[in-house]
């Protein structure tokens, strides 16, 4: 089943150190736009037909509805990359080396440094560290510099349309509609990924209407272009999904020469005192980190590659932002190497 974040191997599966649902996929040599045929283009308006008497029976407004559609039409890009999708497989080290590089590093420091204030004042209301906000914008979006140019609308009734993913996409449709009622954002300032991930930290539009935040007071849950509510919404988002702020999310641990293996993985939890007895410590040889929280032994690399110590709730909730170890492992490292 399809999550919030469409692909489940989005970050495991990197451009240029950017999710497969990113723009720089939509940013390759490009073939001459495919024409619609007039059998296809009134499917498509019967499509949006039947979109629109649904949503009207939801109570989403004729007005937004007709400027909602206003010059929607097939996007032959989206399907053509919804449809080749590159099988790009990273090992852990080649993951690590993508994401948590010192060009990323830096601009990690300068936009902690800029936010510092309103990043504070996002934490103690939801109790999720500055560095690890930062370190997810970071790798959703570059930081912002890559959120995506299509048109989210389009985006999502296209795929809608052409079916592969049909329900999944008619219900990220009708969320769109449902952000737009609400005076959030005009549909055509919607813009975001192919596959609809929209703002500076990338949220399907269901996980808008969960997790965004109106914090800096105007009315609006902007995703775009108020980095309070940018900050905010992604810190609310791992909040709801179990983040505990009295917890790090882990370290990186160097393993007993006679370690099992067989009590590594996410679902092995133990106390980090009793890891602690059992001789696994810090990378560089010190105590592991005071916590009395749950934490699991996982090894992205295998066993004879990092080894880290991550705290359950914590690392759950990373990854339930995007499903996948790599991914929430190089947001904690990223994080971390943006707050030295």
């Amino acid at each position: 089943m399809l999550n919030r974040r469409y692909l489940l191997a989005a970050a495991p599966t990197l451009l240029a150190g950017l999710s497969v649902a990113s723009p720089a996929l939509a940013q390759a040599p490009q073939k001459p736009p495919r024409m619609t045929t007039p059998e296809e283009a009134e499917s498509f308006a019967r499509y949006i037909a039947g979109v629109k008497d649904e949503a009207r029976r939801k109570g989403i407004s004729a007005a937004v509805l007709d400027r909602a559609f206003a010059g929607v039409h097939i996007n032959w890009r989206v399907i053509e990359l919804d449809r080749s999708q590159p099988e790009v497989h990273f090992t852990w080290e080649q993951y690590r080396t993508r994401i948590v590089n010192d060009t990323r590093v830096q601009r990690g420091r300068e936009q902690l440094a800029k936010h510092r204030d309103v990043l504070r004042r996002v934490q103690d209301r939801f109790g999720v560290p500055p560095e690890i906000i930062v370190g997810l914008w970071g790798l959703e979006s570059d930081y912002g510099r890559q959120m995506g140019n299509f048109n989210v609308i389009e985006a999502v009734a296209t795929l809608a349309w052409e079916g592969r993913r049909g329900a999944f996409f008619r219900q990220e449709l009708m969320d769109s509609l449902k952000i737009v009622q609400a005076g959030d954002i005009a549909p055509e300032k919607m813009v975001g990924s192919w596959a609809g991930a929209m703002g500076q930290t990338q949220f399907m539009p269901d996980s808008f209407l969960r997790y965004a935040v109106d914090f800096d007071g105007d009315g609006r849950r902007d995703m775009w272009d108020s980095f309070p509510d940018v900050f905010a919404s992604t810190a609310n988002n791992l909040a709801v999904e179990g983040w505990k702020a009295a917890q790090p999310w882990g370290q990186q641990v160097r393993l007993p020469a006679a370690f099992d293996p067989a009590l590594a993985g996410r679902d092995k939890r133990h106390p980090a005192a009793e890891w602690a007895r059992w001789g696994i410590v810090s990378v560089d040889g010190r105590a592991l980190a005071p916590s009395d929280g749950v934490a699991s032994i996982v090894l992205p690399g295998g066993v004879q590659s990092d080894a880290f110590l991550v705290f359950s709730s914590n690392f759950r909730a990373l990854r339930a932002y995007n499903p996948s170890d790599y991914y929430a492992l190089s947001i904690g490292l990223l994080a971390d190497r943006i707050a030295d």
